[in-house]
């Protein structure tokens, strides 16, 4: 389960304008569930729904929004967020002030960003930075995963006290940027099993980090130098290549695998065909991927070009999205994130020559709900009960904090948005909230919403007006050993040690091998005779035949030679176990007999 940490508290809001926030109903709209929908009123007080049903009794003074005609939704869960994040020679524009900004104007009421420590740094020293960039800056409940860059004992026993005392339930590897991030398999395995070992999950950016490496030098050699060089030195193979290993890996060990930015239909089709075997993973695409694609770069301008470079790259096949939109309706792909992680296009700029030295990174954390719900619902492909599953109720689920988050019932966080599916709005660089200057969904018409938004009890978009305030998120902690995930891997385990059963047969009497090309035609071996027989590691090299096998009269032929072993057919059922040995030795290594 989730909590409130009460460790580095975050800036306590002054009373004066809590007063106001206390108590709330919101009526007359249709209470949407991941489970279901049903008709009804919701009591918010003091931050948390207090009851749900009709004609509720309320104390005075409450206020009261009308939802009639709308959707009431648990608040998004934003899975995958870098924000002000060190990248690159630079920093994501967006920080924890703009972004989750953003986030709230769209409907988000909680990011899980990442921590993501320089290799050689003391997790528990990133975790402690990134915490005081977070701290008094959130307008929205948050959390974090934490990146492993590198790999030793310092870093197992980091995680260990991570999860103890901080919070953390998530840890992510990569298997791209070689020589900064990528991890290797022998190390990707450790920690699989140390993640196994401490209850959490583990998380992978999948692509495969030796062949980019090579293809942007060969890319570069050829004198392609824009953002087209992205695609083409990531091309899709080498996300489906890493996302199977990494797949593969995990299932070795048993461990619980998150796959971020699922950006492709081939990486897609892996985990709904590992997940059909068993394999205990989730997948999770983003806005990105599921709103637009890569024919962008090859646009001819290079800035709008530009703006679309991420990594995993979008695909130029214009059917991605709505293929990973199809294996997100029908839950082959559980959830859905942004990889926000926004630059300027001076800061894109850095890569003008060179494509593998463009900041990566796009926006998403304020677009997110409309675009999914305009390419999920509005299109038909989902209902709005998968709509909140994939945007908030399985984020919530898979990282431990259900029902707090991601729900609509007594208890939960009051984490609230009133969502408008007849109101319109076209997305624009010009009027979003984010530190960016591009948008990568520029132009795009989008039915659905968020006509208030509420995070932790206050009202904090308010008829389309955004009012948030800074420094009122909480930093919530999640527990190991979540059920959801924990008991799938258990059923798992079960499974796997139920078929370890040894074959029963009835000894080795009778037939044993045949061997022609050595000689020996047919063995036959009586149990009785060999079952304490021992084979020499290897021949003393001055010891005679006779003293290993008997005089040289037991191995003559009945003229008198010594017979030779390579050419000849006979049976030994019967012999004595020395000969048996002699028999199996000689024609295994007649280099041994001189």
């Amino acid at each position: 389960m989730a909590s409130r940490n009460s460790s580095n508290p975050v800036k306590k809001v002054p009373i004066h304008l809590q007063s106001s926030q206390n108590r709330l109903l919101i009526k007359n709209g249709k209470i949407v569930n991941a489970t279901g929908i049903t008709d009804g009123d919701i009591f918010i007080e003091d931050g948390s729904i207090k009851e749900i049903g009709r004609n509720l009794i309320i104390p005075g003074g409450t206020r009261t929004i009308d939802a009639r005609g709308q959707y009431i939704l648990p608040g998004g869960i934003d899975p995958h967020t870098h924000l002000q994040m060190p990248f690159m020679g630079t920093k994501s524009i967006d920080d924890f002030y703009t972004g989750t900004k953003a986030a709230v104007a769209g409907g988000t009421t909680m990011i899980l960003d990442f921590v993501i420590p320089e290799r050689g740094e003391s997790l528990l020293d990133a975790y402690q930075k990134w915490r005081s960039w977070a701290e008094n800056q959130v307008c929205c409940d948050y959390s974090f995963h934490v990146a492993i860059t590198w790999w030793s004992d310092k870093v197992k026993s980091d995680m260990e006290v991570l999860v103890r005392d901080h919070g953390i339930n998530s840890f992510k590897v990569f298997m791209a940027y070689k020589d900064v991030l990528m991890l290797r398999d022998h190390e990707l395995i450790e920690v699989f099993e140390h993640c196994k070992k401490i209850g959490a999950i583990a998380q992978v950016h999948a692509e495969n980090g030796d062949i980019i490496s090579e293809n942007t030098k060969k890319v570069l050699a050829a004198g392609v130098t824009g953002p087209e060089g992205h695609e083409l030195s990531r091309p899709e193979e080498v996300e489906a290549e890493a996302t199977n290993r990494a797949c593969m890996l995990a299932s070795q060990v048993n461990c619980p695998l998150y796959v971020v930015h699922v950006m492709s239909k081939s990486a897609g089709d892996v985990i709904a065909a590992k997940r059909q075997q068993g394999i205990v993973v989730f997948g999770e695409p983003i806005a990105a991927s599921l709103g637009t694609d890569g024919t962008h770069y090859w646009n001819k301008c290079w800035r709008h070009a530009a703006a679309y470079v991420l990594s995993p790259p979008l695909r130029p096949d214009p059917s991605t999205p709505g293929y990973l939109m199809n294996l997100l309706a029908r839950d082959d792909l559980q959830l859905t994130g942004t990889d926000n992680c926004t630059f300027t296009s001076e800061q894109k700029k850095l890569g003008t020559g060179d494509f593998s030295k463009i900041p990566n990174g796009v926006n998403g954390l304020e677009d997110r709900m409309s675009v999914i719900w305009e390419k999920g619902v509005h299109s038909g492909k989902m209902d709005p009960c998968r709509f909140v599953a994939v945007t908030s109720t399985a984020a919530a689920k898979i990282f431990n904090m259900y029902p707090q988050k991601g729900a609509l019932i007594t208890g939960s966080d009051a984490d609230i948005v009133v969502w408008d599916p007849k109101k319109t709005r076209t997305i624009s660089a010009k009027t979003h909230h984010h530190a960016t200057d591009s948008n990568i969904f520029e132009g795009m018409v989008c039915h659905g919403v968020a006509e208030y938004v509420i995070c932790g009890g206050r009202v904090c978009v308010d008829e389309g007006q955004v009012k948030v305030l800074q420094g009122y998120g909480k930093y919530i902690s999640r527990a190991p050993n979540n059920p959801f995930v924990y008991d799938l891997v258990k059923a798992r385990e079960a499974k796997k040690v139920a078929a370890l059963k040894a074959v029963a047969r009835d000894g080795y009497d009778g037939e044993m091998v045949s061997l022609v090309q050595n000689g020996i035609e047919k063995m036959t071996v009586s149990t009785q005779e060999v079952n304490h027989v021992q084979l020499p590691v290897a021949l003393p090299p001055s010891a005679p035949v006779s003293s290993i096998f008997g005089n040289e009269d037991s191995m003559k032929s009945p003229t008198g030679s010594v017979k030779n072993q390579q050419e000849s057919t006979f049976s030994v059922a019967g012999n004595t176990p020395r000969m048996i040995l002699f028999k199996f030795i000689l024609s295994t290594f007649p280099q041994c007999i001189l």
